[in-house]
Parts: structure tokens; C-alpha cells; sequence
């Protein structure tokens, strides 16, 4: 009957509709399903399936967005209960997210805080527009361990390379690792900004996060 379920919350993420993922959630809370296996033996089932596809160009960057929303709201559902039971999902890291100021792209940016968060990592997303003091304001408040930023355009990828600069001024930057992404970044960039990681997409940027956190 569990597994059956499990099937069910997977496919509620491949075929991603968040009202299907959401029911099948009560659903599990209701029949006493332990809300951890749910989330790792079901919904993240299907993100990694997804996840695979789209490397592999079976999926597009539309389904990713579904498949995003879908364990959204299957997370949502499910993280209260397991406060409830006083059961915590092992956490791999804290990461803070944000688009940069001056840019107020957001589907990437979402995208990839929805990614981390499914995969057991504590997100703190700050939005778009982000002033890059309020970076390391909340990467110092909640001693993170990453700081992931997004950039859409050309003239804001600069401030990717500010924070970097204010997070060595700070003192942080020996223990904060710095994760960059969006449109007009590249690798190259990253290496001369002095960031610890990149990647082109938000399934990349998952395994890029547990290789900074040496989960790999």
C-alpha cells in the first residue's frame, strides 16, 4: 500500500502538478506515513528522476519549473508533520540564495532554492533584487555555509564578484562557500570572481552544493 503511494508522490513530481503532490501528501499524513520516507522514498524519487532527464535532454526547463512547484507543495504539507513528530530531515547544509540587486530575474533563482531544499539542504531565499550587504547580513545571522547567487544580465553579474569581496572583508569567506549561476555565467567567470562553484542549471547546482559541503 506504501510503495503504491510512493509510486504515486514520484509521478506527482515527474508529471509536476503541485494539486496532486499536495493531496498525496494529506493523504500520507493521514494514514500515518512516516513523513520522511515520504519525502525521500516518494517526491524525491521523482525530483531525481526529472533531474536525469533533463541532463540527458528527455526534459525541459518548463518541466523542471512543474516538477519544482510540485515538491513545493509537497514539502510544504509534509514539514510541519514531521515538526510535529520532532523528527528533522537530515540537513547537508545552509544555503543563502538570491538574484542579485539591480536584477529581478526569479524562475532559476527559485528553481534551484526548490532543488536544494528538496535534497536536505536548509534554504534561506532572499528574492530578487538582493543589496549585497543583506547577503552577508543573513549568511553571518544564520551561519551558513554557502551563498548561492543569480544574475540575468551582463550588467549585474558584477555584483556576484562584490559579495565575494565583502564576504573576505567580513572574514567570512574562509568558511563561506560561494555558488554562482544565471544566464550570462560561465565557468570562466566564475574562476575569476573567485567563486567555488558554478553550474548551468539547477539540478547541476545541487551536486555542486554537496561537493562544497564534501558530501561527494
Amino acid at each position: 500500500m506504501t510503495e503504491e503511494l510512493f509510486k504515486q508522490m514520484a509521478q506527482s513530481i515527474i508529471n509536476g502538478e503541485p494539486e496532486e503532490a499536495e493531496a498525496l501528501a494529506k493523504q500520507a499524513v493521514a494514514q500515518g506515513v512516516d513523513p520522511l520516507a515520504a519525502i525521500n522514498e516518494g517526491f524525491v524519487q521523482g525530483v531525481n528522476f526529472v533531474g536525469e532527464q533533463f541532463n540527458c535532454g528527455e526534459m525541459f526547463l518548463p518541466e523542471l519549473v512543474l516538477a519544482g512547484e510540485a515538491m513545493k507543495a509537497a514539502v510544504a504539507v509534509l514539514e510541519p508533520e514531521l515538526a510535529r513528530r520532532g523528527t528533522e530531515r537530515k540537513m547537508l547544509g545552509k544555503v543563502v540564495i538570491g538574484t542579485v540587486e539591480g536584477d529581478i530575474h526569479e524562475i532559476g533563482k527559485t528553481l534551484v532554492a526548490t532543488m536544494l531544499s528538496s535534497s536536505g539542504f536548509k534554504v534561506f531565499d532572499l528574492g530578487v533584487d538582493v543589496p549585497v550587504d543583506k547577503f552577508i547580513e543573513v549568511a553571518k545571522a544564520e551561519n551558513a555555509d554557502i551563498i548561492g547567487m543569480s544574475a540575468l544580465l551582463t550588467t549585474t553579474m558584477v555584483k556576484q564578484k562584490t559579495v565575494i569581496e565583502k564576504l573576505a572583508e567580513a572574514g567570512m569567506r574562509p568558511q563561506v562557500k560561494v555558488m554562482v549561476g544565471g544566464a550570462p555565467v560561465t565557468q570562466e567567470w566564475a574562476t575569476r570572481i573567485g567563486a567555488d562553484g558554478f553550474s548551468p542549471d539547477a539540478i547541476g547546482s545541487v551536486s555542486i552544493a554537496k561537493q562544497l559541503m564534501g558530501l561527494t
